[in-house]
């Protein structure tokens, strides 16, 4: 295979461990569920930056040694340097899920952070420091919730970026049961309680006023109606093709939930109708990251998920219409059933053009160490190739020691930080420290980045679609991929703002066509490969950026 993943996070520099419950047992379910990370360009140099969510542990720390979450700037040299003090983002708790959108289209993306207590919200100054407008914004939260994963969408259109916020568990430490109160057991072994028996959380909406504050629309948007509780992974995409943006929430322990969006302000949960709620065999299961993309080409996004030990990943094939088939065994996703999956993204591995999926694992109990039938605490990863004939190869023992190397992983996010055109995955783990996975490719095949800035629409261009038209040489007829920008997805993660399409041996993208969310279409030809363009809503390319040639050459030399 010519695509290897080599985890380069201590050289360069992510040298900070990410610290969460305690490492040989937990008490509680809330020292088991990791947190997020987010690549984010926060100073808009075109270099991905790094922000990686933090925990804490019961027992808590003396005054200033708490674990704060961490920002890391991109030096464009391979290192990234931790700025996290002088940008103003020192904050301790049991952090969560990350998201990014730029809420006041102020032109800097903005931060959303999500704890179990209070939500953050911090608004980019621009000048590479933050300030918390939580309680200012109103997305704080009554602060006793559990609040998971994110996403900034504008679900009205109005041009103005709206926020989804998943809740897992209505958790009080002071009557939450313990191990021995059940006992709670796992094949014999006393282990953290829940989720079932716990009370379900309540996903929340908040709607932008368009002046720095937001309203809670819960209740009247229709989000309570849903099945959903204990939810984890949020997922934005127009899965129906009808130009707004739906909103799925892979749930534990229960069916998942498709929030469609009817338009006039509601959302009505259709998960179960959609075919995408539960097992191929009508089963809940515990949901936890998700991925759009569309695996085959046929114009409709699809939608892959991780589940819990003892199950298989699920992959949901949209057939039209938000109406989805369960494809998991039929596309070769149900060979292992040994692995806990968490971060999860469909990505363009070798640019071929064909959308390959990579899974990250971890079991959620540190005492299934005194198993010996089970996988392990730390797990290996499970990447899967595109055959382009609806069916996925697993390369993950060839794929290099980022993939096959056992850690206990969490989110993870995906994004080209060394803008050498591949994909690299940053991946936060459970009392360890991140890793950030390299992507070496020879393969030499062409790519296209664009990076969309809104004007009638949200500022980020999220919500956007996007089409890549080409005529490969060695495929008959044009090859036709879609993609959305998006915040959110994974598992409580961020990933590169930027939509990235591999070409394959494509010269040059045919036709590249925006549908932004105020319905405005911009359609450019003959786009050159290997570059990020810049697109203005109805102004076309306002500015492109080809990596230079050393790059390229290190490459060669890699």
């Amino acid at each position: 295979m010519d695509v290897s993943f080599v985890n380069v996070a201590r050289e360069s520099g992510l040298n900070v461990k990410t610290i969460f419950g305690g490492e040989h047992k937990n008490k509680y379910l809330l020292e088991t569920t990791g947190c997020g990370v987010a690549f984010y360009d926060y100073d808009n140099d075109g270099w991905l930056d790094i922000f990686l969510v933090n925990g804490t542990r019961l027992e808590g720390f003396p005054a200033g040694q708490a674990p704060s979450s961490h920002l890391f700037k991109n030096n464009r040299d391979g290192t990234f340097t931790d700025v996290t003090a002088q940008a103003g983002l020192l904050h301790s708790g049991w952090g969560q899920g990350v998201c990014i959108g730029d809420y006041d289209n102020d032109g800097h993306e903005d931060l959303f952070v999500t704890y179990f207590g209070k939500n953050v919200l911090y608004h980019n100054n621009g000048n590479g420091t933050f300030a918390d407008v939580t309680e200012k914004a109103g997305v704080g939260g009554n602060g006793k919730r559990w609040n998971t994963g994110c996403a900034f969408l504008d679900y009205d259109r109005d041009g103005h970026l709206d926020l989804f916020v998943a809740n897992y568990i209505d958790l009080n430490l002071a009557t939450a049961p313990v191990p021995e109160s059940g006992p709670c057991l796992y094949k014999g072994v006393m282990v953290a309680c829940g989720p079932p028996g716990l009370n379900g959380g309540k996903n929340i909406l908040y709607r932008n006023n368009g002046n720095g504050t937001f309203t809670d629309v819960t209740e009247q948007a229709g989000i309570l109606e849903a099945n959903g509780t204990y939810g984890l992974g949020v997922l934005t995409a127009d899965f129906d093709n009808d130009g707004w943006p739906d909103i799925y929430v892979a749930n534990d322990s229960t069916a998942s939930a498709l929030y469609q969006n009817k338009k006039n302000g509601k959302f009505v949960d259709i998960a179960m109708e959609a075919g995408c709620a539960l097992s191929a065999d009508g089963k809940p299961q515990a949901g936890m990251g998700i991925s759009a993309a569309d695996y085959d080409l046929d114009g409709n996004l699809d939608i892959v998920k991780t589940n819990f030990a003892g199950d298989t990943p699920s992959l949901y094939h949209n057939i039209g219409g938000a109406t989805f088939e369960d494809a998991t065994f039929a596309a070769g996703l149900g060979r292992h059933t040994q692995f806990l999956g968490w971060g999860c993204g469909f990505f363009a591995m070798d640019n071929d053009g064909w959308p390959d999926i990579l899974i990250c694992n971890g079991h959620v109990y540190p005492e299934v160490e005194q198993l010996k039938t089970e996988a392990g605490y730390p797990q290996q990863k499970l990447l899967y190739k595109n055959q382009r004939n609806g069916h996925f190869d697993d390369v993950s023992m060839q794929a290099g020691p980022g993939i096959t190397v056992p850690v206990a992983s969490r989110g993870c996010a995906f994004g080209d930080f060394d803008n050498d055109g591949d994909i690299d995955v940053v991946v936060n783990t459970v009392n360890d420290y991140p890793q950030l996975l390299r992507c070496d490719s020879a393969s030499g095949h062409n790519w296209i980045k664009v990076r969309t800035i809104g004007t009638k629409s949200n500022r980020s261009g999220i919500g956007a679609r996007l089409r890549c038209v080409t005529h490969p040489p060695d495929e008959p007829k044009p090859h036709q991929q879609i993609d959305e920008v998006r915040s959110g997805g994974s598992y409580i993660s961020q990933n590169d703002l930027r939509v990235h399409f591999g070409l394959g041996k494509a010269e040059k993208v045919d036709v590249l066509e925006i549908r932004w969310p105020s319905g405005q279409i911009d359609t450019l030809k003959d786009v050159k490969p290997n570059q990020l363009i810049y697109v203005k809503e109805g102004e076309g390319i306002v500015r492109s950026v080809r990596f230079d040639e050393k790059q390229e050459k290190a490459k060669a030399k890699r």
